[in-house]
This record gives structure tokens, C-alpha cells and sequence, in this order.
């Protein structure tokens, strides 16, 4: 419990007056007369002790007063603050003292939505809402004339001028700690009128669309960025995995995995097969075959 809060507890214990005194004033006043009036002979001056009567009796109910659970008012006599009075019944002076009820319950207000501009010169358009309470009554029915309306208005400003000082990406990735300075500064500058602003939060953050449009391209840019680091490290994975392979395999076991590999896709004959070979695997018969026909050419030269 803040101590605004505190202080207002304390005051209502303290200026709480639940006393009957006037509603009892009267009616006896009433009764008494009316008396007076039946037991004298009708005269003039039991005229004028009937009216004083019925006065007296038509002064009842404005003696009397309710608050609903969540309300609390302040009565002021002649003007002047007098009391702090709860929920329930309470008891006043007609004609004298009058009261103003206020309502202590969690109030939501809306912060229409406000142009900004950021510290990096980008235009927004943003609203909020702000939570508070009243906590003192009293404070927040004389020191202010409309205590809602003034801390929407106060909140408006504030959030303008918070957002003035941070840069665009600040504000899109740190949304809460901007809230909760604009409800830090709006707290403190408010903390006279009797009410407690329990958080303040930010709804939307509207963007001009050719920044919408900027922040797409650099969304996707770093999407293909990280698709790109992301294949080439494991095409540098697979290459390393593949060296391991080739360097505990012989060249006969590279020969039978190619065959392997070819018998898998002679299952569908709409496939066309290319034997690869490695050059060291044909690299012999190449030089044979090269030799043979030497050998042919050679031989044809000496029958000539």
C-alpha cells in the first residue's frame, strides 16, 4: 500500500463521523411540535407549530445519504471540507453541508492515439492505456477538478515525450520499460491528486508503410542470411563427413558403393544411368586401351 493510500485510510478512520445527530435533531423537533399542535386548542399558534412540524419531517430524508461499497465522499460544511465518510450510511446537516462521492474502484482509461516522433527522426503513431485508483479521496476531489480526464490528458503528453527520446528499434523491442517510464513519470507528477497508477501499457505501434515496407526487406534479408550460414555449414559438415569416408575407403569399396547405388536406380526403368567412375579406378584401362592402339598403329606401318 503506497503512502498516499496509507494517508487516506488514516484520514477516514479519523474524519468518519457516523452520528445521527441530525436526522435525530429533527425528528424529535417533529415530534415535539407535533405534539404541541395536538394537545392546544387550534389557534394560531397551532398553525405555526404544525408547519414547524411538517418542516421538521420534510427534512428527514435529506439528512440521509448512502455510498455504495465502492464509493467514498467528502462532506463539506458551508463549503468547507468537514468529513470523509465510507460506504453505507451517513448522516448530514441539510441545507449546510453537502457531499461529493468519488468512486475507488480500478479505472481503465484509454489514451487516444498520438502522432511521435522518435529520436531517429521516424514518425509512429501510438496509444495506451493507463490502470489507476484512487486513493485519496479527499485530494482527488480538491486538488483537481477532473482527476480522470487530467491524468489521460497528463498521460498523452508524457508518452509523447517518452517516446521522443528513444529510437524506433528501442521502442518495438522494448515496449514494457517505455511503459513503465511514461507510468513513472505520470505517477510522480500526479502523486498530489490522490491517485495511484498501477501500470500504464502500450496497445499498438503503428509504422509509416514505407518503414513497414523497410523493415520487410530487412526481415527477409536476415532470413536469407541465416539460410545461407545455415547450408554452409552443413555443406561444410557433409564435405568433412565425406573426406572421413573417402580416406577408410579402398578403391574397391568405392567401386561396390557405386554399383550399390546404380541398383537402386535401375528400379525404374524411366531412368537414364551414367556410370561415374573414379580416374584412378579407370586410369588403367585408359592406358591400355592407349597402348593397343600404338601397338595397331605400329603394326599397320611396318605392313605398308
Amino acid at each position: 500500500m503506497s503512502e498516499t493510500e496509507s494517508s487516506g485510510v488514516e484520514t477516514m478512520s479519523e474524519g468518519y463521523s457516523g452520528s445521527p445527530t441530525p436526522f435525530a435533531f429533527f425528528l424529535i423537533l417533529g415530534v415535539i411540535f407535533l405534539v404541541v399542535t395536538v394537545l392546544i386548542f387550534p389557534n394560531i399558534f397551532a398553525a405555526l407549530t404544525g408547519l414547524i412540524s411538517v418542516v421538521s419531517f420534510g427534512f428527514l430524508p435529506s439528512c440521509v445519504a448512502v455510498n455504495k461499497e465502492w464509493e467514498e465522499a467528502i462532506v463539506l460544511r458551508l463549503g468547507k471540507f468537514q468529513r470523509l465518510v465510507g460506504s453505507g450510511f451517513f448522516f448530514k446537516w441539510p441545507l449546510a453541508e453537502t457531499f461529493l462521492k468519488q468512486d475507488r474502484r480500478i479505472i481503465t482509461l484509454d489514451v487516444a492515439r498520438q502522432e511521435a516522433m522518435t529520436k531517429d527522426n521516424i514518425s509512429v503513431s501510438i496509444d495506451a492505456v493507463v490502470f489507476m485508483k484512487v486513493v485519496n479521496t479527499k485530494d482527488s476531489l480538491v486538488n483537481i477538478q477532473n482527476v480522470w480526464n487530467s491524468v489521460m490528458k497528463y498521460s498523452q503528453t508524457t508518452m509523447r515525450d517518452v517516446v521522443g527520446n528513444v529510437e524506433l528499434d528501442a521502442l518495438l523491442a522494448r515496449r514494457d520499460e517505455v511503459a513503465d517510464r511514461i507510468g513513472e513519470i505520470v505517477e510522480r507528477e500526479t502523486k498530489e491528486w490522490g491517485v495511484d497508477i498501477i501500470s500504464v501499457n502500450l496497445q499498438n505501434v503503428e509504422l509509416p508503410q514505407e518503414m513497414k515496407r523497410v523493415i520487410a526487406r530487412q526481415a527477409e534479408a536476415e532470413r536469407e542470411k541465416r539460410a545461407v550460414i545455415i547450408k554452409s555449414e552443413g555443406e561444410l559438415t557433409a564435405a568433412e563427413n565425406l573426406e572421413q569416408a573417402v580416406s577408410q575407403m579402398s578403391n574397391r569399396a568405392l567401386y561396390l558403393r557405386t554399383l550399390s547405388s546404380l541398383e537402386d536406380i535401375s528400379y525404374d526403368q524411366s531412368n537414364t544411368i551414367v556410370f561415374a567412375l573414379p580416374m584412378d579406378v579407370a586410369k588403367g584401362d585408359i592406358i591400355g586401351l592407349t597402348a593397343i592402339a600404338e601397338a595397331n598403329r605400329s603394326l599397320k606401318k611396318k605392313q605398308q
